[in-house]
């Protein structure tokens, strides 16, 4: 029998191609911002692969709420 431990949501991670569904957006769109320093959610490299997590996606949308209520 196998005993599956649930991830903290902290410790997701995800790939562009999710992070860009869950903005609704073109993954290219995700990357020309990054590459032109544009705000988008932190990531890091792991190797070749850029991931994102979960946790800090959701608090960079969060954020942009308030800059936009502001």
């Amino acid at each position: 029998m196998t005993t599956h431990t649930a991830i903290p949501t902290a410790h997701v991670l995800l790939t562009p191609q999710e992070v860009a569904d869950l903005l609704r957006i073109p993954v290219r769109s995700l990357y020309v911002q990054r590459s032109a320093g544009r705000p988008t959610p932190p990531g890091v490299k792991i190797g070749r692969h850029l991931r994102y997590r979960l946790a800090d996606v959701e608090a960079w949308v969060e954020e942009q709420f308030t800059r936009s209520a502001a």
